[in-house]
């Protein structure tokens, strides 16, 4: 487990970092809308909701991403043309109305859990790759340092009803990798970000990752599911790599816009 672990972050760190540096952000949005599809594929499946109506939020939250990279203040209208989507598919292509209350509130969880949450990631980057990194960084940072020093030195459980594997000496981790992480692509990319507004990014961070974690756990939890998937040897599924990116990333940009950094 950990050397695959080593191995797949060996693979798709520097893989990431060229993709997001040199290409366009037109080619990070294919990215994040291929990405956001197979996580949200994982999450219908860990719902068991089948059928055209996992079809039609797996089309509609690709819808939702390239909206909002075409035009960020329509996202709530794509949302309401979602939902109205939604709601006619399982009225008309399955008679049986059991259910049919769960399957449409899962659908659209996941459209706004997943790509909803996703889409101001399509905002930093219209200010350049280097605020990219200064998201993934502290995230993976946080992740690593919470997993690492969970395992080492972790006794107490952080909430055990949720992950049991989960302690509080490794919330602390998170929180310095967090730090760590946003040190160093300050460091390397950003140097003229102060160096007090970093430190709360990276505080924030690593807080948000470890939050994210626990909501998709929660997830799991009720779905009587281990990882979200096994496309990822030694992570798991798509989902279980990107779940803290799902609160870090709106918590980040709204940071920054407060700290009148973007």
């Amino acid at each position: 487990m950990h050397r695959k672990r080593l191995l797949v972050a060996a693979i798709l760190v520097p893989v990431f970092y060229a993709y997001i540096r040199y290409l366009p952000s037109p080619y990070f949005l294919l990215l994040l809308t291929a990405v956001s599809t197979i996580a949200l594929w994982e999450f219908y499946a860990m719902a068991r909701i089948e059928g055209v109506i996992k079809y039609a939020g797996l089309l509609a939250g690709a819808a939702v991403l390239v909206r909002f990279f075409i035009s960020p203040n329509n996202l709530f209208p794509t949302v309401l043309i979602s939902l109205l989507a939604v709601l006619a598919l399982r009225l008309f292509l399955k008679r049986d109305p059991g259910t049919s209350l769960a399957e449409i509130a899962i659908v659209m969880l996941g459209l706004l859990y997943i790509p909803g949450l996703l889409t101001v990631q399509l905002n930093l980057i219209k200010h350049g790759p280097a605020w990219i990194f200064l998201l993934y960084a502290p995230v993976w940072a946080a992740d690593s340092m919470a997993y690492y020093v969970g395992k080492g030195i972790g006794k107490r459980k952080l909430y055990a009803e949720i992950s049991p594997n989960k302690t509080v000496a490794g919330a602390w981790g998170s929180v310095v990798g967090g730090v760590l992480g946003a040190l160093l692509i300050r460091q390397i990319f950003l140097r003229w970000i102060p160096l007090p507004r970093t430190l709360v990014l990276g505080v924030a961070v690593g807080v948000a990752t470890i939050i994210g974690d626990l909501v998709e756990s929660m997830f799991k939890r009720d779905a009587g599911v281990k990882d979200s998937g096994h496309l990822l040897p030694g992570h798991g599924g798509v989902l279980d790599k990107i779940d803290g990116i799902t609160f870090a990333g709106p918590v980040f940009y709204w940071l920054c816009k407060g700290l009148g950094l973007v």
